[in-house]
């Protein structure tokens, strides 16, 4: 039977993205298990067929409203099996909310701005558009099927939306077991700890992730714990704030900002713990590299990683400093932290790549039963 050709929808590729990886892993998989895949975007380092919509644009909303309009022009011209999008763009089969729920997002992002700046913010004429292009997405009658990558966003595209739960499948993403697996201490610990003058006998929190306000960079670095140490992997336009910060708290010389990392292997190496205390995060890619690394997790309820945390105890809300403290200096005890380290990486053998696959090629059977998956 011919395979599955698979059209996949993603705006653009940067080597350091939680999407993009996502997408460039569920490519290979896929294409182990003989599916066709071709990849609509406006560019991509990553190899493969591709189609690209790369028309002129000024400005974020011009961006996004001018890429859809392309790949949708672009699909009428061939014929896949399946289209499954990675941004909001309506003439699609199979959306995957890897963004999660803007609106929801806007509500957390709320809890930390000012009445004026929550104004401001819902008149954004972007914030606008990408509501207007959710609500269009959902309601569209091409939709078969919405992979959800967590629990949590699930039941918020069934709050805000309405959507029958029947069209909801959550599918984890897949992590590499051996590229992302404990043994990456003995290579990393002390070189790079010694690189960025850490003692080795220290504990070493790891932040990993771009956009700070959003992963909740300033929370960390209040509830760093005496003694411990903060390596901030990421890119942000305000980092110098973040530096400012760190050096108000007094906290400076325990603080390495390493900025955007294509390879963050190194870094989970010499690491003790991950800490994202992220405002809204549907299913970061970085908490199950953390965990199959053996590295114990601590981040916020409203990510969708902490379902898979709860008997952690390191699940906090993202503006409880206190708990995250708590939380962070509980890390402090080696033995603790090694107990919770093996549960890690048991946890993290759950959502190997193959597991993703099989998933994605279940979901794709149910829908064209004919495709031959």
């Amino acid at each position: 039977m011919k395979p599955l050709q698979l059209a996949l929808i993603r705006q653009r590729y940067t080597p350091f993205g939680g999407a993009e990886r996502f997408v460039s892993r569920a490519m290979d998989a896929l294409k182990a298990q003989g599916a066709s895949i071709t990849l609509l975007t406006r560019e991509w380092e990553g190899g493969g067929d591709a189609l690209i919509c790369d028309p002129f644009y000024l400005g974020s909303l011009w961006r996004d409203w001018g890429f859809a309009r392309c790949v949708c022009r672009t699909l009428a011209r061939h014929n896949f099996d399946l289209v499954q999008s990675h941004e909001r763009v309506s003439c699609c089969d199979i959306y995957r909310a890897g963004d999660g729920v803007h609106r929801e997002w806007l509500a957390q992002r709320g809890r930390v701005l000012g009445p004026l700046r929550r104004f401001g913010v819902w008149l954004n004429p972007y914030h606008r558009y990408t509501l207007g292009a959710e609500r269009r997405l959902f309601a569209s009658p091409q939709l078969k099927a919405v992979i959800c990558n967590s629990r949590m966003v699930k039941a918020e595209i069934m709050r805000h939306f309405g959507v029958a739960e029947d069209k909801l499948h959550v599918i984890y993403s897949g992590v590499d077991l051996e590229a992302f697996h404990p043994r990456l201490k003995e290579t990393y610990r002390l070189p790079v700890r010694t690189q960025l003058g850490i003692p080795g006998h220290a504990t070493l929190f790891l932040f990993v992730g771009s956009g700070f306000e959003r992963k909740g960079l300033a929370a960390a670095l209040r509830a760093l714990p005496p003694a411990a140490y903060l390596a901030v992997a990421g890119h942000d336009r305000r980092a110098r704030d973040y530096s400012r910060l760190a050096a108000q708290l007094g906290i400076a010389e325990r603080v390495r900002f390493l900025g955007p990392q294509q390879d963050v292997k190194p870094y989970y190496g010499a690491a003790d713990a991950l800490v994202l205390p992220t405002l809204y995060d549907p299913f970061p890619n970085v908490a199950l590299e953390a965990l199959a690394c053996g590295l114990p997790v601590v981040t916020s309820t409203q990510c969708g990683a902490a379902e898979l945390l709860a008997e952690t105890g390191l699940v906090v809300d993202a503006l409880d400093t206190d708990a995250l403290g708590a939380a962070m200096t509980a890390l402090l005890d080696k033995n603790h932290r090694s107990a919770l380290s093996e549960q890690a990486r048991r946890l993290a053998s759950e959502y190997g790549l193959q597991a993703m696959a099989d998933n994605l090629l279940r979901l794709y059977g149910e829908l064209m039963p004919r495709a031959g998956v």
